[in-house]
C-alpha cells in the first residue's frame, strides 16, 4: 500500500513510521515541512495529485503546551484548521478512500464524566487553555465524518490520551508533564539534589500511554475491517479514544520517575500552584470491544523514554564537543 504520513518527523508520526517499516510491505511517502507547506492549499493540491496515496496518515498537527496554548491561540486554531481541511480534502480530490487522522482527549467538555466516553464530544464547555485547539480536532473529527457521508469515503479518527516516549519534548518550560518530570528528576540526580518540587497537591489523576502503544493502535484502527469497524461507530460519532484505562496520581507518577532517574531526594508538593483539572482518564472499552488494547507497562516506558533521553543528552555532548 501506499501510505502518506503527514507529519513524519513528529513524536507521533515517527512512531508510526517505524511501525510500518517494521512491518515492510509498503510505500511509504514523506515530506518535511521545507518540503510541503500543508498550510498551503495549492502546495497540497499539487502533492497529492503527484503521489497519489493510497491511504494517508494525518499526524501533523501543531501542538504546544498550555503556555503555548495561551500565548497563540489564533496561530493554534488557523493553522490546525488549515492542515487538516488541505490534507483531508486533497486526500479526497487525488481520489484516496482510506484516511486516518490523530485528535486528543482535549476535545471533550472540561467537565466532563470520568472515565470519557465518544458520545460526551459536544455535550459541554471545553478547557478554555486549549479551546481553539480542541475546536480545530473536533472540527478534524467532523470533516472526516461528513466526507463519509456525502462521499462514501473511509476517514477515520483516533483521541489519544497523554502520550510519552522517544520524539517527546522535554523542554524545562514548554514540555507536558511527564518530559517535564523526567528532565527535572534527572538533573536533580545528576546534581545530588536534596529535593524536587512539584506543583501542586500531587492528587490529580492522569492517564499516559506510550507512543509505540499509540503507533500500534492507529494502525489497528485504519486496517480494521470497515464491517467491524461500523459495528462499533456511528456516522456522526465515530471517533474512537486510544488509551489505557488507568490512571495514576501525580505524586505516584513522579515517585516512579525518581526511581527510574536515581534520584534519592525528598518530593515536595508545592500547593500554592495549581492542581488543574483531578481527573482525564479515556474509556477505551469501544477500542477493547474491536480487539486491541495497550501492552507497554507504563514503568518500563518511562525507563525506555529515560534512556532515550539521556542517549540524545550523550549524543549533544558529544556533538558540542566537537
Amino acid at each position: 500500500m501506499r501510505i502518506y504520513v503527514a507529519g513524519h518527523r513528529g513524536m507521533v508520526g515517527s512512531a508510526i513510521l517505524r511501525q510500518l517499516n517494521a512491518d515492510g510491505g509498503h510505500e511509504i511517502i514523506t515530506a518535511t515541512r521545507a518540503e510541503l507547506d500543508l498550510i498551503d492549499q495549492a502546495a497540497v493540491r499539487d502533492f497529492m495529485q503527484a503521489k497519489r496515496p493510497e491511504a494517508v496518515i494525518l499526524a501533523a498537527a501543531k501542538v504546544g503546551g498550555i503556555v503555548a496554548n495561551n500565548s497563540y491561540p489564533g496561530q493554534f486554531i488557523y493553522e490546525n484548521l488549515m492542515i487538516q481541511a488541505n490534507v483531508i480534502h486533497q486526500a479526497y480530490a487525488a481520489g484516496v478512500t482510506r484516511l486516518l487522522q490523530l485528535g486528543s482527549s482535549c476535545i471533550y467538555p472540561r467537565a466532563a464524566a470520568q472515565p470519557m466516553t465518544e458520545d460526551a464530544l459536544l455535550t459541554g464547555t471545553l478547557e478554555p487553555t486549549n479551546e481553539p485547539y480542541a475546536i480545530a480536532k473536533i472540527a478534524g473529527i467532523k470533516l472526516c465524518e461528513s466526507y463519509n457521508r456525502q462521499y462514501g469515503t473511509d476517514y477515520r479518527s483516533v483521541m489519544p490520551t497523554n502520550l510519552y516516549g522517544p520524539g517527546d519534548n522535554f523542554h524545562p518550560q514548554n514540555s507536558h508533564v511527564l518530559p517535564g518530570l523526567i528532565q527535572r528528576f534527572h538533573n536533580a540526580a545528576q546534581d545530588r539534589a536534596d529535593e524536587v518540587i512539584i506543583w501542586g497537591t500531587g492528587t490529580p489523576r492522569r492517564e499516559f500511554l506510550h507512543v509505540d502503544d499509540m503507533a500500534a493502535a492507529s494502525l489497528f484502527v485504519m486496517t480494521l475491517d470497515r464491517e467491524k469497524y461500523d459495528a462499533e461507530t456511528d456516522p456522526m460519532l465515530s471517533h474512537i479514544n486510544v488509551g489505557t484505562g488507568r490512571d495514576i496520581s501525580i505524586m505516584e507518577l513522579a515517585q516512579i520517575v525518581a526511581d527510574v532517574t536515581g534520584f534519592q531526594g525528598r518530593i515536595i508538593c508545592d500547593t500554592s500552584k495549581p492542581d488543574g483539572t483531578m481527573r482525564k482518564l479515556m474509556d477505551v472499552s469501544r477500542l477493547a470491544r474491536m480487539g486491541w488494547s495497550a501492552r507497554i507497562d507504563l514503568r518500563a516506558g518511562i525507563a525506555s523514554t529515560y534512556d532515550w533521553y539521556r542517549a540524545q543528552m550523550d549524543a549533544g555532548a558529544h556533538l558540542r564537543a566537537k
